[in-house]
């Protein structure tokens, strides 16, 4: 504790949350710090959009105290029901629209009109971003969370690319620092897992996360149970993923990510001005959020779960389905508690981004 008293004083850390790494003396500096005794709005920007993540996600993101505030000094991100701030009736019937507070328009996200087919978003949950106040590149970032328990959550630290140099997603990257499950029983996928990935690729279609996954346990059967810790050391020639202390995942491209890639000639590089790291050698924000189901494929067709999964990932009316299948979910986001429980929500006991070597690394 002594040690880091020292290393909080010399970079200056204590007066303010975010710090010029071009005021750092000595390394490691801490240059971002939030402990989350309370909640900086200067810092962390609220998406507000209905956009589904662009993965047919279910819920809307919105920027209310009842969905992202702090308690005992930890971000809380808990997902609430829609009709409880407006009616059930209002999913099918109705027209929402965000106004000049949306900030992705994506997939209709800021105006939608329920239907019998395409409900309006049933669920509300948060998504907090450090664009456009805090960006890096290189350093070593560390987060201690305690993940949700409930069927379908899908809980999320990572970091975006600030600029998108490459182009479009997947070419720009993401770091996904941990993502998990928010269920008890589904195959290997429950709340007792997570993971640590990299995004790239020329397009969605050729995103080469699989070469840069690691799926890992929790160290006492669950991540939802009690807080870990997770970090990232990134260098101008590879990034490494500890949890709890513990090495889990190395990415090292070798010569570059194109080569790691092997499409060889059969696309267009877009990295091919870029460092031996890119498209991860540009300046990264933080993302905080916590989504619930969705049609990508994150949660699995075909996995055996008592209940089953209330949706298939190529329904055309998958959101209905998840909403009608409530009287499965809703129950493990409750944990016996006559409303949606504090175990439901993903929380953040801090987040913090050091300079390790000097300026630039």
């Amino acid at each position: 504790m002594r040690a880091l008293y020292f290393l909080l004083v010399v970079c200056g850390a204590l007066a303010a949350d975010v710090v010029d790494p071009a005021s750092c003396r000595s390394f490691p500096c801490l240059i971002f710090n939030d402990d989350f005794n309370d909640l900086n709005n200067n810092i962390w920007k609220p998406e507000i959009t209905m956009s589904g993540g662009g993965k047919g996600e279910f819920q809307m993101y919105l920027n209310d105290h009842s969905l992202s505030y702090i308690r005992e000094s930890a971000l809380i991100i808990k997902p609430e029901l829609t009709s409880n701030s407006f009616n059930e009736h209002f999913l099918f019937n109705n027209e929402l629209n965000l106004g000049s507070a949306c900030t992705d328009n994506r997939d209709f996200g800021c105006v939608r009109r329920g239907t019998s087919e395409q409900i309006i978003n049933p669920i509300m949950s948060a998504k907090l971003t450090t664009q456009p106040s805090f960006a890096f590149r290189y350093g070593r970032v560390e987060v201690r969370a305690k993940m949700p328990r409930g069927d379908w959550l899908w809980p999320a630290i990572e970091l975006a690319p600030r600029d998108s140099r490459y182009g479009a997603w997947p070419a720009s990257g993401e770091v996904d620092i941990v993502e998990s499950r928010g269920n008890t029983e589904y195959g290997n996928l429950g709340h007792q897992y997570a993971g640590s990935t990299l995004h790239w690729g020329p397009n969605p279609q050729a995103n080469m996360y699989p070469k840069t996954h690691k799926t890992y346990s929790a160290n006492d059967g669950s991540f939802g149970n009690n807080f870990h810790t997770w970090r990232l050391d990134w260098t101008r020639d590879n990034m490494k993923f500890y949890v709890d202390g513990q090495l889990q995942l190395t990415v090292d491209p070798g010569t570059n990510f194109w080569d790691l890639s092997g499409l060889g000639s059969s696309q267009d590089n877009p990295w091919r001005d870029g460092s031996k790291m890119a498209p991860f050698d540009q300046k990264f924000y933080i993302v905080v959020n916590l989504a619930v189901g969705g049609t990508d494929g994150y949660f699995h067709d075909g996995v055996a779960k008592n209940p089953e999964k209330p949706w298939s990932n190529g329904s055309p009316h998958a959101a209905l389905d998840f909403w009608n299948g409530r009287e499965s979910w809703l129950p493990t986001w409750k944990h016996g508690e006559p409303h949606i429980s504090e175990e439901a929500a993903l929380k953040v006991d801090y987040v913090k981004v050091w300079k390790m070597k000097s300026i630039e690394q």
